[in-house]
């Protein structure tokens, strides 16, 4: 497990510890390469393809740190995070649809559910995210377009990525596994959007790092939101697992609440969804940090990221029976979605070329000491 940790230094995380440890110890570069063949023997990153079913055809990075951390960028899924793992334990939910190529995509309506792969990280945008309708398009000067209809959380994450680039660099003796795409959302007459993103993870380390920069590069003003939908799924989802925020008690903005939700409950069938919003607090690094943790499991997993940017935080709690999975959701905008936005003045617009920058870091809590230590930074955050 690295000892590594991080603050945020302008638009870049910056590493306030630079060790690399792995296995209880201490290597330097010269120690650790003169024992392997290929640093692969340890931890890299290689890309394979899916071979059948509804994912034949779909790139996939899969990293592994060496400290147990292993998790997969769906190249041609917004190069999104999917399955993730901690020393062989599941972090991330899941769904029965699995990885399908984005050719299967369906954008209208609800149609989004049909693609939603679940995984550790499905970014929901970029022009549109939550419930969607009918909506005012005259920005794009196009009489035979006064309007758009949108779908639930918007295109982006059933579009491909162009794969930019990926591999390892060593700096000294710390060395960085990287990926680097670009995802596309255009049309002819409407949104223009395009999304570079880079992920980072430290040899020996237990989390990644998005870096996320969107620019309009059409000719138009163009409406964006963004919402990074992070799915915890069993063990850390468990009966008896706990929502840790720098938050007092949320605000319960579904049809149906639960008293006491920030503990979680085994599944049940006729579960139906609940959605929370929290007035999170940052941290004295900027930052907000919040948490899913099973005490009993000794595992968690925690989301640190840049309220300046995503100043909505909304936690969806859906315990039902394979839908078992709560979602931490970094947002820029209310649960409430577009319409609300619109109306508040608060729905984003970018000019041609202008430039929103995004970054979050998410990862595993391995043992109670972890737990404990995020759990307590947490509740310092929140007034007695």
């Amino acid at each position: 497990m690295s000892e590594c940790s991080f603050r945020w230094a302008g638009d870049e995380f910056e590493e306030a510890l630079p060790v690399v440890t792995l296995w209880g110890r201490r290597w330097t570069r010269p120690e650790l390469l003169a024992r392997v063949g290929r640093l692969e023997q340890v931890a890299g990153i290689r890309l394979v393809e899916g071979g059948d079913g509804a994912e034949r055809g779909v790139r996939i990075l899969r990293c592994t740190t060496g400290a147990g951390f292993d998790f997969e960028i769906l190249v041609d899924r917004g190069f999104d995070i999917g399955g993730a793992w901690i020393n062989g334990q599941p972090l991330a939910w899941l769904s029965p649809v699995g990885v399908v190529g984005p050719w299967y995509s369906e954008a209208a309506g609800l149609g989004w559910f049909r693609g939603f792969p679940g995984g550790l990280v499905s970014t929901c945008g970029l022009d549109h995210t939550l419930l969607g309708g009918p909506d005012d398009a005259s920005v794009f000067n196009y009489p035979h377009r006064a309007t758009e209809t949108y779908g639930l959380h918007g295109r982006y994450t059933g579009l491909p990525a162009r794969l930019a680039g990926y591999g390892t660099a060593w700096d000294g003796d710390d060395c960085v596994l990287w990926a680097e795409g670009e995802v596309l959302q255009a049309a002819v007459f409407g949104e223009q959007l395009l999304l570079r993103r880079r992920i980072e993870a430290d040899l020996g380390g237990v989390s990644l790092r998005i870096s996320d920069t969107v620019t309009n590069i059409g000719p138009t003003r163009c409406p964006h939101m963004l919402l990074y939908h992070c799915n915890i799924g069993f063990p850390v989802v468990d009966d008896g697992s706990e929502l840790v925020y720098p938050s007092g008690p949320g605000t319960c903005v579904s049809a149906a609440c639960s008293p006491g939700y920030q503990r979680l409950t085994g599944p049940g069938g006729d579960f139906e969804e609940e959605c929370y919003e929290h007035d999170m607090r940052a941290g004295p690094d900027g930052l907000v940090g919040a948490a899913v943790v099973n005490q009993t499991a000794g595992l968690g997993v925690f989301q640190r990221y840049d309220p300046a940017t995503l100043p909505r935080h909304i936690t969806w709690r859906q315990l039902g029976d394979v839908a078992y999975v709560v979602a931490m959701e970094p947002s820029t905008n209310r649960d409430a979605g577009r319409f609300d936005a619109r109306d508040r003045g608060e729905l984003i617009h970018l000019a041609p070329g202008e430039t929103r920058r995004y970054r979050m870091e998410i990862g595993g809590l391995v043992g109670a000491d972890a737990i404990e230590a995020f759990s307590r930074e947490a509740r310092a955050m929140v007034p007695a």
